[in-house]
């Protein structure tokens, strides 16, 4: 635009009235038009007048001038700054693995975990569509049966002969088999619609949780990752402390149990909440419930309920597919139900873990109750309705609703009170109704000349069949019929506590039977015990159960009611066949101890090392008359044979000390 020119003039009356004024000049004047803009000599912006003087603007233009250059660039500072990281990361990890590999070997497996989650997106992009077309020749139906026979056909060769090879050396393993079959015909014969049973559903969830037990129980690799994470778990949950003595005091926290086990809730509650809100829980969910998925035929709504119940409670895995509670068939409910009555959720895992409770065996229950829930409620109840829900897709799960990592901390904190809370107030009050009713039982057995008369002698009676067909010795099988009537008629917390009562007297050493009862049980009852309590499967769980569905879906309230007696017995039977896999599967782990070695030093204190060395050179010595007692086995020839029986029998009585 060109400048435009005026005159102006100072007095315009002067000029008007034809009189001049000799002081004044009129003055012409450039108008600059608006929007335009200035520049000097060398071409730099002298501003338009009405911002910051022009020495301000040539001051500023520097940092201008880096601002837009960086936002021009942005994405190639991200991809330096990453490509930095990753390679201090990698500096850092490598250093880690070669000063000491097994320290570093936590730091190893979480760096694996997360290269193998970045690089499955990748692989599955790269390598879907290959795998796709593969798979075409097999979508012919008779090529499909084909190969249906021969892998049904294949894996009941694979088991017979596993089986026969397998338990020539212990034989205890076929009647924990047999238990197997005994459980799955009862629920066939209390099955809704017997001719609709899918069978393929039945036979891949028992197989998927048979070959896990093998992974986990038989192979050094996934026994000693278990383990391992077993340890790293029991490790995490001791972090608790800290909290809960600084509120509580370091007293409270050594002896009372309130203060041991529920602050733990709090805590794993809180992690947990984390986890979710990073989106880490629904990728293990979405990956699990999609393998489960597309090998048992399920449908998505139901398979991810499932899975979603080994990481939380059976009133929080149902809001990971509210919005299609509506819609679900009978059959899912059930599926469902089932689900949150065969697992425990994470944050009790960490509470029966501080009972002393075999921590790698807790997980693997969980894990293996998944793939035979659905198996056993599509047993128990077989679909008979059309699904909305089979695409192979599955459901997307979203992530958390707070803002920031620390509002789901701090929620997750929040709610696990009231979980602790009611673990807390079910104790007190299962415990109580439990004195009374023994008290009352004791009476009434009193006034017929029957001593000793309680609940849990008449459920050792009532169910020691049911737990001999598991695998347990009969020996065990009046404690450990006990603990499982305690679980389902009242609480599994109650269970648990008494069961780690048990391992604790084990352990420090006290004698097996001490006059005619039994003190504790064996380690292979241990573990099968420890499975066969691993779920929510109680009376008490029921009306948790229906509370939380019907919240969510309350123009359902009938349907629910009509499947939720079914899924608790079906729940119990996942628990009972996860306890008779672990008996076909357990075998003793590690070498025997050196009982030669052990003996022949000066032990101070009682110990289940102390107990069994000294039970074996009991019954490796015989006495002579008055001679001195001989020794045979490991013991004979050795000159501390005496020695070491003489400090035997001062922990232990028997008749060779008399």
């Amino acid at each position: 635009m060109e400048k435009a020119s005026v005159r102006e003039s100072i007095a315009p009356s002067t000029v008007e009235t034809g009189t001049e004024n000799p002081g004044l000049e009129l003055m012409e004047t450039e108008v600059e038009p608006e929007g335009s803009k200035r520049t000097d000599a060398q071409g730099y912006s002298l501003g338009d007048g009405l911002g910051p003087p022009t020495h301000q603007r040539r001051s500023q233009w520097p940092f201008t001038k880096a601002r837009s250059f960086c936002k021009t660039h942005t994405s190639l500072f991200k991809k330096i700054l990453l490509g930095l990281l990753c390679f201090a990361y990698a500096a850092y990890f490598l250093a880690a693995c070669i000063l000491n590999f097994q320290r570093a070997l936590a730091l190893f497996v979480i760096t694996c975990l997360v290269i193998f989650a970045l690089v499955l997106p990748f692989l599955k992009n790269l390598l879907g569509k290959k795998l796709t077309r593969g798979l075409k020749p097999f979508e012919n139906s008779r090529l499909k049966l084909w190969m249906k026979w021969v892998f049904a056909g294949a894996s009941l060769v694979g088991l017979i002969l596993w089986l026969a090879l397998d338990t020539a050396q212990r034989p205890e393993q076929l009647t924990s088999f047999a238990g197997i079959c005994m459980f799955i015909l009862i629920l066939f014969a209390c099955s809704k619609h017997h001719s609709a049973v899918s069978w393929r559903a039945v036979f891949w969830g028992l197989g998927l949780q048979f070959v896990f037990g093998i992974l986990v129980i038989r192979t050094d690799l996934g026994y000693n990752a278990f383990k391992w994470l077993g340890e790293q778990v029991q490790i995490f949950l001791n972090y608790t402390v800290a909290g809960s003595s600084f509120v509580f005091g370091d007293i409270l926290v050594k002896d009372v149990f309130a203060f041991q086990a529920l602050p733990i809730i709090i805590f794993f509650g809180c992690v947990m909440s984390i986890l979710y809100y990073l989106g880490l829980v629904q990728w293990v969910v979405q990956k699990v419930a999609w393998f489960l998925q597309i090998t048992m035929g399920t449908t998505a709504t139901e398979t991810l309920a499932v899975a979603g119940n080994i990481f939380v409670g059976m009133t929080e895995a149902p809001l990971l597919i509210r919005p299609y509670l509506a819609d679900m068939t009978l059959s899912e409910i059930h599926a469902v139900m089932t689900g949150g009555f065969a697992t425990i959720s994470g944050t009790v895992l960490g509470a029966f873990i501080s009972f002393g409770v075999d921590a790698s065996s807790l997980i693997s229950a969980s894990v293996m109750a998944a793939p035979c829930a659905l198996a056993l409620s599509k047993l128990a109840y077989p679909e008979v309705e059309e699904s909305k829900f089979k695409s192979e897709e599955g459901v997307k799960l979203p992530r958390g609703k707070e803002r920031n990592v620390l509002e789901a901390a701090s929620n997750g904190a929040t709610d696990a009170i009231g979980l602790a809370a009611n673990v807390a107030a079910n104790l007190v009050a299962f415990l109580a109704v439990l004195a009374f009713i023994n008290a009352a039982l004791s009476w009434l057995g009193e006034l017929v000349d029957i001593q000793g008369l309680t609940f849990q002698v008449i459920c050792s009676y009532i169910l020691r069949p049911m737990v001999f067909m598991m695998g347990v010795e009969w020996t065990d099988c009046p404690m450990v019929a006990e603990l499982v009537g305690i679980k389902f008629f009242t609480n599994e917390f109650v269970a648990y506590q008494q069961l780690s009562q048990y391992k604790n007297k084990r352990l420090s050493g006290v004698e097996e039977w001490i006059e005619g009862e039994k003190q504790w049980i064996s380690v292979r009852a241990e573990i099968i015990t420890t499975f066969s309590l691993c779920g929510f499967a109680n009376l008490s769980s029921i009306g948790i159960t229906l509370g939380g569905l019907t919240s969510i879906v309350p123009h359902r309230k009938s349907d629910l009611s009509k499947v939720v007696v079914r899924a608790l017995f079906t729940g119990a039977c996942v628990s009972l066949i996860s306890a008779c896999v672990a008996g076909i599967l357990y075998v003793p782990r590690g070498a025997e101890a050196d009982c030669v070695s052990f003996l022949n030093t000066s032990f101070t204190n009682r110990t289940y090392e102390t107990y069994m060395c000294c039970r074996g050179l009991f019954q490796s010595t015989s006495l002579n008359g008055t001679n001195p007692p001989s020794f045979s086995g490991p013991w004979e020839d050795k000159e501390f044979s005496a020695m070491a029986l003489s400090n035997c029998c001062g922990f232990y009585n028997n008749t060779i000390c008399a």
